[in-house]
């Protein structure tokens, strides 16, 4: 079956200001929270960390496909060995598979493992193509099209030229591998995690160097077939959309926030050139996946505005029987959001409806320090109350 994201971008790349907008559910987290990954369990109450089964996550990943309305299912080897090889969910659906290809270390998010995302950020990758590809070692040509033939890779760029120019070392066999096997993929560039004492005074600029710097020396066949970036806000968005038209750039969605934080993020970075959005955790930690993947798909259309969206979401989430997270009020204002897995902050929302902390949020979690309690006079309660309230701030 055809399908609708290489039709949109196609039609991207035959005109830019067409309106197309290519909508991906990312569900990769396995690759950095672990047993955590797949969010919430509904009977999770306040006083135990109770999450999904991998089962359930993968059964949400087949409602989604079912449903329609995105273009990309991003996961991991291991559940697109299951879903696009073994089922064949992929072969009667427009939604494209495609799986996280590396794991660098600043995704590396397993419990009580504070250390690795605060570290420069060091090239790995547990997948191989072949075994997304065909799910084995070595795949014969016909056997290529099995699984997915598309991938996310990552890189993170620390103002530190060793580590960097590893990560460009390793991106560079990468793509070189990629095209000899006939695997495409997009290029994920995080904002910097470990920049240390050297930090770029202008992020988005920074951001944006680097990419149109390290794409310079790739040719069509081995560039990505879009990129996905945290939103550093319009001007940079705008630079970097209108840099090169060969280069269509999508957006991160980052940790869960409002309602709003997740509706008006992508029309705005829709509006200033972007035309693709990947949304994980935002996704994964809605009230009702479906329903909020709807509404999305109306916001990326322009059919919707993000205010009116999260009022009818939740009028949605009220025939559903389903209590909201917050008040509607409350869903309905601009917060601060997590652009990473680990926790680097977008820049300040602007706007009337603006939550205005006194105060950023740290930009990580860290390894365990002075700050926090002794746990030797903490009931068991207060000691689970405590790694709750410290995963919310690591999951959104």
């Amino acid at each position: 079956m055809q399908k609708s994201m290489d039709e949109k971008l196609a039609r991207i790349h035959a005109d830019p200001a067409c309106r197309d907008f290519i909508l991906a559910d990312a569900k990769d987290a396995d690759m950095a929270f672990g047993m955590a990954a797949p969010g919430k369990s509904p009977e999770h109450h306040a006083h135990e960390a109770k999450f999904r089964t991998l089962d359930e996550y993968r059964q949400l990943m087949r409602e989604i496909v079912h449903q329609g309305l995105v273009d990309i299912m991003l996961m991991s080897a291991s559940s697109n060995e299951v879903l696009a090889i073994q089922e064949r969910l992929f072969d009667s659906s427009h939604v494209t598979p495609a799986v996280r290809a590396n794991d660098t270390t600043d995704i590396w998010l397993a419990a009580g493992t504070g250390r690795y995302p605060s570290d420069p950020s060091r090239p790995f990758r547990s997948a191989t193509i072949d075994h997304i590809m065909c799910g084995k070692q070595d795949c014969s040509p016909e056997e290529r099209r099995l699984g997915a033939d598309l991938g996310l890779y990552s890189v993170t760029f620390n103002n530190d030229t060793e580590r960097d120019l590893e990560t460009l070392d390793a991106y560079k066999q990468f793509r070189l591998e990629a095209e000899q096997k006939g695997f495409r993929y997009f290029l994920e560039v995080f904002n910097p995690n470990a920049c240390g004492d050297s930090p770029p005074a202008d992020l988005g600029r920074f951001i944006n160097d680097h990419i149109v710097r390290a794409l310079a020396g790739v040719t069509g066949a081995g560039r990505p077939q879009f990129l996905k970036v945290a939103y550093n806000g319009p001007a940079a968005m705008e630079a970097l959309a209108g840099y090169d038209r060969s280069l269509v750039v999508g957006i991160m969605g980052g940790s869960s926030g409002t309602t709003f934080d997740a509706f008006h993020m992508l029309a705005e970075a829709k509006k200033h050139g972007a035309r693709v959005a990947l949304y994980g955790r935002k996704i994964n930690n809605s009230e009702h996946q479906l329903t909020f993947v709807k509404y999305l798909r109306a916001v990326a259309d322009e059919a919707i505005a993000p205010e009116e969206a999260v009022r009818a979401y939740h009028g949605d989430l009220k025939k559903l029987g389903l209590q909201p997270y917050r008040a509607l009020e409350e869903d309905l204002q601009l917060t601060y959001t997590e652009s990473s897995y680990a926790g680097t902050s977008s820049p300040r929302p602007a706007g009337p409806t603006a939550s205005r902390p006194t105060s950023p949020a740290p930009s990580r979690p860290t390894a365990p320090s002075s700050d926090e309690p002794d746990f030797s006079k903490m009931t068991p309660a207060e000691k689970a109350r405590w790694n709750i309230e410290r995963w919310k701030r690591i999951l959104g």
